[in-house]
């Protein structure tokens, strides 16, 4: 009986700064898929040097074209790595292993988060970075909903969850992090103009006390001194943020 073949999935937007390493770290995959999304930069040139298998389109919801790099996948198994992320070979061992002998699903992987060179491992939250999410799994075990940003999962069981990490470069400085609250923000905004209900004032005001306190003592961010701080703060600010901008800006 052959063994079960293992598809790599990347799906970028003009990423040549992150894309060549990234693709690079994949090479343990049987199949490389990368879609390269309203791409304008040298992310083409670069996916051409790793990938059996290249798309390119423009799609305004995530979840699309995420949806589309899975369908494009020929593997029984689908690993799927944003370009901002590296695996490890301890974790690539694994991935292996339990494509040889997994029987759930799908696998949550743990994540190392860095800010810059500064690794943060306490206080992340949903809407500004995971812990760990399902990138692992058996091709028709999971889908991706139709949101512009944090798409919802659709995801068969069981769930299984590996051991080795992740490494996620978040952003590289203060920066960064303020430029990605804004797009976040943004794409939440649209999402909740185009599901007709935007919320309320108060309760996105409470959110930023309630979210600060989920990152900040819940989720023992104050063990990251500063850094801690700053996730639960703009944790806090995304609802209220993509709330307001939903409300007082018409695009």
């Amino acid at each position: 009986m052959s063994e079960p073949r293992l598809s790599a999935l990347v799906v970028a937007h003009n990423e040549e700064a992150q894309l060549d390493d990234c693709l690079a770290r994949l090479a343990f995959a049987d199949e490389l898929v990368v879609v390269l999304d309203k791409c304008t930069d040298g992310s083409k040139a670069i996916a051409e040097r790793h990938a059996n298998k290249l798309i390119e389109g423009a799609w305004e919801i995530e979840g699309e074209r995420r949806n589309a790099g899975i369908d494009a996948c020929s593997g029984d198994w689908i690993v799927e790595v944003d370009a901002d992320e590296r695996v490890p070979p301890a974790l690539a061992e694994e991935i292996r292993e339990t494509v040889r002998n997994g029987s759930m699903g799908y696998y949550l992987i743990p994540f190392d988060n860095y800010i810059g060179d500064r690794l943060v491992r306490y206080g992340w939250a949903a809407a500004w970075g995971v812990s760990a999410t399902p990138r692992l799994f058996q091709k028709g075990h999971k889908r991706w909903g139709n949101q512009r940003i944090h798409p919802a999962l659709d995801l068969r069981g069981p769930e299984g969850r590996l051991e080795n990490r992740m490494d996620h470069f978040v952003d590289a400085d203060i920066s960064e992090m303020i430029q990605r609250l804004d797009r976040y923000t943004s794409a939440k905004a649209l999402d909740l103009r185009a599901s007709g209900d935007i919320g309320g004032f108060g309760a996105n005001v409470r959110r930023i006390f309630s979210r600060f306190y989920k990152c900040y003592v819940a989720r023992k961010g104050y063990r990251e001194g500063h850094y801690g701080f700053l996730i639960a703060l703009f944790a806090g600010l995304y609802p209220i943020l993509s709330y307001l901008k939903a409300r007082l800006e018409d695009r």
